[in-house]
């Protein structure tokens, strides 16, 4: 199992309870090889941003969950699907400088996922904040935080300006929801700083396309417009991001705004891994599959997910070139790709005949901040506290495990009744620099000396 993320961890539990005997008797064995030892439920990414869960329930530990697995941290690194054989680096072998494990797999699933896509535009490189992990999603609310304090303690009016004002690059679900919440936190957050009130913060959505959520669909997605825009959040349709060279954001309408924060929430892209695999890709870089999961011209390999161009059978019409649309990548198809992809191997282990991935659409939900949202579920529309609930209450049974479930929901009755933490702990991104600092200065030779030194 190459990718501990949605795919790689509901598939392995998949197998892990369909093979459990197997399992037991020592006949198999699951590995599942993942740079980081948690997978990370990232649509609660921007509720950990905005403090109402701790980073820590936002995501799943597979060494616990996974127990009747082995767990490899590394990367997949390369694939020889004739031989059979998945190259992988290991965090012992890099820390070592050794060669990459090869590892001999009678079936292989890919599951890397993706990263975030991102353009060459002038000075993204080095002022963009992404927000795909649990650790851009708290560096960025440090970020928002540490932003305040430059305003409120600045004399000088340009400096103030820029960090009172938020640019989001991206209209989907990451964009939209990660800068309503953040809002939300910044706007409760103002009450603290007795010199900035909240209608001096600046919040800027750029999207390329005409609308936002489309996932979510037309009217709905008009009706996030109307919340935003009430909310004085500045919503730039058909307009791209030029440059933000200086910290100066130039976008594509002719408008430029100063500001020391750019997020960039523009899309994501398969991992680059697959292109070393030695298998079939569309044009988009992911791995072309059949409609039973496994990977167009091999026997072995199987994907789904982020990385996988899976035929949508769901679809009414195919395309104008007469193939069926793919399905989206999104979690609810990774989800239910990673169990039916765990069955099809069940019954290719027992000898069965496989079975068709179909999706059956059941609804979209999105946050809008604290008691606001918007969702279509099984043909209804739900607009504010409602679409809210139901926001919750969906991703609240889509997280793994029990365990996971109580902590997530005790966590949001005591975030009702108490008041916001507003503290950034900006340091946690360099916990060592004092020391760095102090003992630098003490090996300098006009430094401080040293304890007990004479």
């Amino acid at each position: 199992m190459a990718g501990g993320g949605s795919v790689g961890l509901y598939a392995a539990l998949r197998l892990q309870h369909r093979l459990r005997r197997e399992l037991a008797r020592g006949a198999i064995e699951i590995l599942v090889v993942n740079p980081e030892p948690y997978m990370t439920y990232q649509p609660f990414l921007p509720e950990a941003a905005a403090g109402n869960i701790s980073p820590r329930h936002v995501v799943v530990p597979l060494r616990r969950v996974l127990k009747s697995c082995r767990f490899l941290p590394g990367e997949l690194t390369a694939v020889d699907p004739k031989a059979r054989i998945a190259e992988v680096c290991s965090l012992g072998s890099k820390e070592a400088g050794s060669p990459p494990n090869r590892i001999p797999y009678d079936e292989l699933v890919l599951a890397p996922g993706s990263v975030s896509r991102t353009l060459p535009v002038p000075g993204l490189a080095e002022h963009g904040i992404g927000f795909k992990t649990v650790e851009e999603a708290i560096g960025l609310r440090n970020h928002v935080l540490e932003q305040l304090d430059i305003a409120s303690s600045t004399r000088d009016p340009d400096v103030r300006d820029a960090a009172l004002t938020f640019v989001f690059v991206g209209g989907g679900y990451a964009g939209v929801e990660a800068l309503a919440e953040l809002e939300d936190m910044a706007r409760y957050a103002c009450r603290y700083y007795p010199n900035i009130h909240p209608r001096e913060l600046k919040w800027l959505l750029v999207e390329a396309s005409n609308r936002i959520l489309p996932e979510v669909g037309l009217s709905m997605g008009r009706y996030a417009l109307r919340e935003l825009r009430a909310r004085n959040i500045d919503v730039r349709l058909e307009t791209r991001l030029d440059s933000c060279t200086d910290r100066v954001v130039a976008l594509s309408d002719g408008s430029r705004h100063r500001t020391r924060t750019l997020v960039w929430t523009a899309g994501v892209k398969p991992h680059p891994v697959l292109a070393s695999c030695g298998l079939p890709l569309d044009d988009r870089g992911r791995l072309r599959c059949t409609p039973d999961l496994r990977v167009e011209g091999a026997s072995h390999e199987w994907a789904a997910g982020d990385a996988a161009a899976v035929p949508d059978l769901s679809a009414d019409d195919p395309g104008p070139d007469g193939r069926l649309p793919l399905c989206a990548p999104n979690a609810q198809h990774a989800v239910r790709q990673a169990r039916r992809l765990a069955d099809n191997i069940v019954a290719r282990l027992n000898g069965r005949p496989l079975t068709d991935y179909r999706h059956s659409y059941r609804g979209s939900v999105a946050s809008l901040g604290l008691h606001k949202g918007v969702a279509r579920v099984f043909g209804r529309r739900l607009k504010g506290y409602p679409a809210w609930l139901m926001h919750r209450t969906y991703h609240l049974s889509r997280v793994p495990t029990v365990n996971r479930k109580a902590r997530v929901a005790a966590e949001w009755t005591l975030a009702g009744l108490f008041k916001r933490e507003i503290v950034s702990l900006g340091s946690l991104e360099h916990p060592r620099a004092e020391f760095e600092s102090a003992a630098g200065a003490a090996q300098r030779p006009d430094g401080p000396s040293r304890p007990g030194g004479s």
